[in-house]
């Protein structure tokens, strides 16, 4: 692949396996968490089944099982003062003085003045339909470029530039398509905004005005120079949009850990209190009962912890893919 072309996605940029990726980013975080919780019960059953001494017969000698719910209770009843501090972490953002909330309205309206300049329309208050605005602008100033060199003396230079137009238009009309009818609050708007690779293409095409910059004229600098804008605007839109979806999923986590956490505290504190050796005698598909129940009682009140682990596998891989803003790449 030529330096002036990349692949149309974060995960063809980061050379990660696509079961993997979509487990870290695309899949919605219930089903993940649903898959450990089925993954943490079938590991269980595998060591019941396959240990020597019934589950039954060890119930009976020692209270092993009870003391490991009684644990889950304290655990999941402390693992919820994490939902206050996350919450913390989201309000201290939004609380502040009249003159810091004044301050904030002032840096959105200049910046929305500039954008409302670059799209020469008001600019989109749908977080999908401004990024949707930036890409668009910045393919119509790329097909410019491409048009203004079409009459210059220097073929490498033009061969260049329409290898680079060439592939930001398939990066921005692949970005395009999957924008289209995307709602936030989900990731589908930060996942095609996070495949338009805006970094990489601003390097390009500051690379190739400075190295061909002693034959171009005027109108050709301008060219260069309009997409660059155009390119340059978007970079802190998105990063702005990704603070916004990170301060939204971590309410929806503490939310989920919220809910999970009754259903768990109940679960466990049933087996400490209900459950005994006697409680599910006999035998189910050939393995005993009890095995079955303590099995999904501890997947159940595991819950909390593996959707705080499905959310952060999501955010901590959100947050490394966007470390840097600019011409920066780190992959």
């Amino acid at each position: 692949m030529s330096d002036l072309s990349t692949d149309n996605t974060l995960r063809e940029r980061t050379d990660v396996n696509k079961y993997w990726f979509w487990l870290l980013l695309g899949a919605n975080r219930w089903v993940v968490a649903g898959g450990l919780a089925f993954l943490l019960f079938l590991v269980f059953m595998i060591w019941g089944v396959m240990k020597p001494v019934s589950l039954h017969s060890t119930m009976q000698s020692s209270d092993m099982v009870e003391t490991v719910f009684a644990g889950l209770v304290g655990a999941i009843i402390t693992g919820t003062t994490l939902v206050v501090t996350i919450n913390q972490l989201v309000l201290s953002q939004e609380i502040g003085s009249l003159g810091s909330q004044r301050n904030r309205m002032d840096v959105t309206m200049d910046f929305r003045q500039n954008t409302d300049t670059l799209l020469g329309m008001m600019t989109p208050a749908d977080p999908a339909a401004y990024l949707h605005a930036l890409i668009e602008t910045s393919e119509q100033r790329a097909k410019t470029l491409r048009d203004t060199l079409s009459e210059t003396e220097n073929q490498e230079l033009y061969e260049k530039v329409d290898e680079y137009v060439t592939d930001l238009l398939e990066n921005a009309d692949h970005a395009l398509d999957h924008l289209e009818d995307s709602d936030f609050g989900t990731f589908d708007v930060l996942s095609p905004a996070l495949d338009y690779n805006y970094d990489q293409k601003m390097h390009d095409v500051r690379r190739l005005g400075m190295e061909y910059d002693d034959s171009l004229t005027d109108e050709e600098r301008s060219a260069f120079r309009t997409l660059l804008e155009a390119l340059t605007m978007y970079g802190p839109v998105r990063e702005y949009i990704k603070d916004l979806y990170i301060q939204w999923a971590l309410v929806k986590l503490s939310r989920a850990i919220l809910y999970a956490a009754v259903i768990s505290l109940t679960v466990a504190g049933g087996m400490v209190v209900f459950v005994d050796p006697t409680t599910f005698p006999g035998t189910f598909l050939g393995i005993e009962s009890v095995l079955w129940v303590v099995s999904a009682a501890f997947a159940v009140s595991a819950l909390p912890f593996l959707l705080f682990t499905s959310y952060i596998l999501r955010l901590a891989t959100l947050a490394k893919q966007t470390l840097s803003m600019g011409p920066l790449m780190l992959s």
